[in-house]
């Protein structure tokens, strides 16, 4: 037994047909019974009989009837829409398969049936373009839900295609269905009717979206007449209970965990120690869907065609405006968790992962809702800050700073506001947003406000480049938390004076700092780890000591998230390790498959890092030839994901096979560093130490040191048995 389950209007029942019509002469008979007519105190075997032709003889039920008439025959039988019988289902198909040994049955539910041997599968949304794809027909056509738009759409206006004129507008309705099958149909059906804006504008709607996503298949399933339609069917098989979280869940437009559904959900007959187990037979039923990762507790969210309705249910009951308040309630209690926090702007804490439940709690929001709107506001502009969407917290932030400065906020406003100036480059309100927020702080009895603030104005002075005065500020700063006894704190502002200490050219003391907080910071969260090691990395690569830079560029590039912004600052740390050893083929490699993903995700660095590395990058160009240029320049483009970082931790994978750039194919496949191999190449070259020492700008003696690691990790001892190993691994990887 095979039960396909999922969404209505996903699709299981065409999939099920489809299946069917592939499997000529496998069976001798193939039967549909189609059971979304029948009522649930409707006798099922009799009916399933009736469909198949068999009639009951004297002293047999339905189900021996069945049994006797299929017998050994080989038979697969359909059982379509099977969620609102799933008991006398299942016990049904247990009897029969137990019975009928060549018997196969495909069913299809919104829930599994638990019949002992059933393989469940789930049918999932159509696949979506990614957001990257924009209006690139060919690329947009690779998804499931834009050939299937296209189709159906070709189908009801004849000469509709895909143009770029047309495609991203496409692709997003797609998105916005969330690849549901029956949604497309639907609007692919207005194609014709109305325009293609006018029909995305619609599914903004809640409405609208409603009246649009109706008028099906006049031959089609009853419940399938509309999409609205078929989520009605799935809603009117819910238990009391179930359908009040359904309904209540609809103003979690970011998704919910279990927590938030408790907070949201509970009340009203509805217990809190019910809601798991009610979630869990949501989505059985296929009317929630776990969103994909390994989180944890689980997340969830209701697709957009199921919140409609299900907010189309929530103010028929009267609860909208309460269930809201909870909702408002919840996101504070999640604000408070991070109350405490010195250095909030930069710290991920529970609201992180709420941007949409957040913006959608405060559009909600009525006036008398006062401080708390104010302080959410502040919150979800902090998301937005870490998210790198400096425009949407500057309109949250503008607002806020047009209020009456009261005791509650203090200087914290501002000294976002600083950090998001910053984050667009407006210097000179940064500066003045910062000193805006120190002079609150220092009005009110608040040492972690006045240290945020003090942390916010360095920032504007270091992107002036102000480097003294930052140093200065941070100083202070590092004096005022480390009295409030906070030992991440007090390493994350001595992290940050040693990044302004360096910037200042005063690297000693930068590095005397980093091994007094980097200790702390390794064992906080990812993103603070991260920026320590990239700032230690940074210290060590101006001390010299290009092998300890290395492998703390390395460090960083193992644990933060590969689609992250933040992966890229580590690739480009590596480029400048690479550039100092003398490889510039591999630093420009590496500077170019960093610029490509910063243009990607529309992302910049920090202007002292960014000025660091595009110098760098222009003398490696500088000193390449034309020929060796282009090389490295295409090769850095093509590397992306998992091949960028294999190439920019020396594994195996990454690198491309290119005879124009022999050093970045071989260095996996020996322990050697860059600047070794390129010590290496130049022995096989002939070249004598000083000669080597005169061409990378070394020492004789640290040219000496190189060698003789180059001897003791290759376990050769003459200068002809290197030169043969580098025209070996370079033929080798040509």
């Amino acid at each position: 037994m095979l039960t396909l389950t999922g969404a209505g209007g996903v699709g299981k029942t065409r999939l099920a047909l489809e299946f069917a019509k592939g499997l000529p002469g496998r069976y001798a008979r193939v039967d549909l019974i189609e059971l979304d007519s029948l009522h649930d105190d409707a006798p099922l075997a009799q009916s399933v009989a009736t469909a198949l032709g068999v009639g009951e003889r004297a002293g047999r039920s339905g189900t021996d009837a069945l049994v006797r008439a299929i017998g050994n025959t080989s038979r697969l039988v359909i059982l379509d829409n099977c969620e609102h019988l799933a008991e006398p289902c299942a016990q049904l198909a247990a009897t029969l398969l137990s019975h009928c040994p060549r018997l196969r049955i495909l069913a299809t539910s919104r829930e599994a049936l638990r019949v002992p041997g059933e393989t469940v599968f789930r049918v999932g949304e159509l696949s979506l373009p990614p957001t990257s794809t924009g209006d690139d027909p060919a690329a947009l056509l690779r998804s499931d839900a834009v050939r299937l738009f296209v189709e159906r759409a070709a189908s009801r206006a004849p000469g509709f295609t895909l143009w770029r004129s047309n495609a991203a507008t496409v692709a997003e309705i797609c998105r916005r269905l969330d690849g549901l099958t029956l949604g497309i149909e639907l609007a692919a059906h207005r194609v014709g009717t109305l325009p293609l804006g006018d029909i995305l504008a619609g599914l903004d709607n809640r409405l609208f979206q409603l009246s649009l996503l109706t008028d099906g298949s006049r031959t089609g399933p009853r419940r399938h007449n509309g999409l609205t339609a078929a989520i009605d069917w799935s809603h009117r098989l819910l238990e009391p209970t179930e359908q009040a979280v359904f309904r209540r869940l609809a103003v979690l437009v970011g998704g919910f965990d279990t927590g938030a559904a408790e907070a949201v959900c509970a009340g009203g007959g509805v217990a809190p120690r019910q809601i798991l187990g009610i979630l869990c037979g949501l989505e059985a039923k296929s009317l929630i869907v776990r969103l994909p990762g390994n989180a944890h507790p689980a997340r969830f969210r209701q697709l957009n065609a199921v919140r409609a309705c299900a907010m189309e249910r929530l103010i028929v009951s009267g609860e909208l405006d309460a269930v809201r308040r909870r909702s408002l309630d919840w996101l504070d209690s999640l604000a408070e968790l991070t109350g405490g926090e010195v250095f909030a702007d930069q710290a991920g804490g529970p609201l992180t992962g709420e941007r949409d439940n957040l913006a959608a709690a405060l559009a909600n929001a009525n006036g008398g809702d006062g401080p708390l709107s104010d302080r959410l506001a502040l919150e979800l502009a902090r998301v937005y800050y870490q998210h790198e969407q400096p425009s949407a917290a500057r309109s949250l932030l503008d607002g806020l700073l047009r209020l009456p400065a009261g005791p509650g906020l203090g200087g914290a406003v501002a000294a976002l506001a600083t950090r998001v100036a910053c984050q667009q480059t407006d210097l000179a309100a940064a500066l003045r947003l910062g000193e805006q927020a120190v002079r609150q702080e220092r009005t009110r009895d608040h040492p972690a406000g006045l240290a945020n603030a003090l942390d916010a104005r360095a920032a504007a002075r270091l992107c002036r480049g102000e480097f003294a005065a930052a140093v200065a500020d941070l100083r202070n700063c590092l004096r005022v938390v480390s009295a409030l006894g906070r030992r991440e704190d007090t390493a994350w502002c001595t992290h940050h004076l040693a990044w302004a200490l360096l910037q200042a050219g005063e690297e000693v003391e930068a590095d005397l700092l980093m091994a007094r907080c980097l200790p702390v910071l390794a064992q906080a969260h990812w993103s603070r780890a991260a920026a320590a090691l990239h700032t230690a990395g940074a210290v060590r690569l101006s001390l010299g000591r290009l092998d300890n830079a290395e492998a703390l560029f390395g460090e960083v590039l193992r644990i933060v998230p590969e689609a992250s912004f933040h992966a890229l600052y580590p690739v480009e740390g590596l480029a400048l390790v690479a550039a100092e050893s003398g490889d510039l083929r591999r630093a420009l490699r590496l500077y170019e498959a960093s610029a490509q993903a910063r243009r990607r995700l529309d992302t910049e660095p920090e202007d002292p890092w960014r000025r660091r590395v595009e110098l760098t990058a222009a003398r490696a160009r500088a000193g390449l030839s034309a020929a060796a240029q282009d090389a490295a320049v295409s090769g850095g483009r093509r590397l992306r994901g998992d091949r960028l970082v294999a190439y920019a931790l020396r594994r195996g994978s990454g690198y491309p096979s290119s005879t124009s750039d022999a050093t970045a194919v071989v260095v996996d496949q020996f322990p050697l560093t860059g600047r070794e191999f390129t010590v290496a190449e130049l022995v096989a070259e002939g070249l004598t130490n000083r000669q080597i020492a005169a061409r990378l700008g070394l020492s004789e003696r640290t040219v000496a040191t190189h060698l003789d690691k180059v001897r003791d990790k290759l376990g050769l001892r003459s200068r002809t048995r290197i030169a043969l190993w580098v025209a070996a691994r370079t033929r080798d990887n040509s």
